[in-house]
């Protein structure tokens, strides 16, 4: 089996999911989550970030190796920013051998003079025939004041692949706003819900059904 390349990720917790293991967790409003996974044979990581109301600055970086056949790696990364706060979010998933799955979905809202980054790597090797693998980025700015900054990066030396990677960055939709509106919501009504639903996409994958229901709730009161 390929070795992980331990010496290119120094100074981060490694984790080794040996053969059909499984590893699934929430971090939330966890201060620089840091965290290397090496999966063996068909091993399961599903992992959220969760920066829904950070008071400070956050840099979360994962990185998740496949080196066994039919490994499925799901990475989901949701940040609410406000004030003059930075969130950053690095991601770099490599699949080393063939057979495996991966989606990353990385989401961020930026409200008036917050600043967000996400950097995302996905690789797949010459060897990794036969692998399934998504990388998406979308973010919501809330002001003309706020910075998103997004690097995805995709590289792919094997010619067997289903893969596909986009990012984008926009303001609310105006027409559904004037939709909503229509339908006897205030402005600000209507707004809340776009970003609410907006922001929704990424905690209805969560497994954990009690943590996933307390968090979709609270976000009705946290986005003002």
């Amino acid at each position: 089996m390929t070795k992980p390349s331990l010496l290119s990720w120094k100074n981060m917790d490694t984790m080794v999911l040996h053969k059909g293991e499984t590893f699934e967790k929430v971090f939330f409003e966890e201060k620089d989550v840091n965290l290397h996974i090496v999966q063996e044979e068909g091993s399961r990581v599903k992992i959220h970030v969760i920066n829904i109301h950070p008071h400070s600055n956050h840099c979360n970086k994962i990185v998740v190796e496949q080196l066994g056949a039919a490994c499925s790696t799901e990475i989901y990364a949701l940040a609410y920013v406000r004030d003059r706060n930075c969130v950053t979010t690095e991601t770099h998933v490599i699949h080393q051998v063939g057979g495996g799955y991966s989606n990353q979905l990385v989401k961020y809202v930026l409200c008036p003079f917050a600043q967000g980054e996400f950097v995302g790597d996905l690789k797949i090797a010459k060897d990794a025939q036969q692998t399934e693998a998504h990388q998406t980025n979308r973010n919501l700015i809330l002001s003309e004041k706020a910075v998103m900054r997004t690097r995805p990066q995709l590289e792919i030396y094997a010619d067997d692949v289903q893969a596909t990677h986009g990012a984008s960055t926009g303001q609310l939709d105006e027409s559904a706003i004037f939709y909503m509106r229509q339908r006897g919501l205030s402005a600000e009504q209507a707004h809340q819900m776009l970003i609410v639903a907006f922001m929704k996409e990424v905690l209805q994958t969560i497994s954990d059904e009690q943590l996933r229901d307390e968090l979709m709730d609270s976000l009705d009161r946290i986005v003002q």
